[in-house]
């Protein structure tokens, strides 16, 4: 299923696509609110490893402005509760997610994102 966690590791590895090729843009998305476990731990965490304009660019792409353009130093309870949000509970279950630069598009269907590329776009 692609969720923001997910989205916010994934880049275009078609052939010659080497650069802008990340974030993927998400492109006539169909959005389902899914409530999962709250673990503080875990997102202190993987903060660190998150790409932070990616993932505010992508959440607002899908609607949901609740995280702050730049990413906070101060990380309280009300900010991981926002981020277990917008990470965990937002799923995309159909749509597509479009490479910035070559325009490949990754459909995603039922959740799960088509990330195979056809034998000529293997580079």
């Amino acid at each position: 299923m692609v969720r923001l966690i997910t989205h916010n590791l994934l880049a275009c590895h078609a052939k010659g696509c080497t650069t802008n090729n990340f974030p993927l843009q998400l492109q006539d998305a169909a959005v389902e609110l899914r409530e999962a476990d709250f673990n503080a731990d875990f997102l202190r965490g993987f903060l660190p490893r998150l790409e932070w304009p990616a993932l505010v660019g992508a959440a607002r792409q899908l609607g949901d402005t609740s995280l702050p353009a730049e990413q906070p130093e101060m990380v309280d309870d009300e900010f991981l509760r926002t981020l277990h949000h917008v990470l965990l509970e937002i799923h995309v279950e159909e749509g597509a997610m479009v490479c910035p630069n070559c325009k490949h598009v990754y459909p995603i269907s039922n959740g799960i994102p088509n990330m195979l590329l056809a034998e000529h776009e293997i580079g």
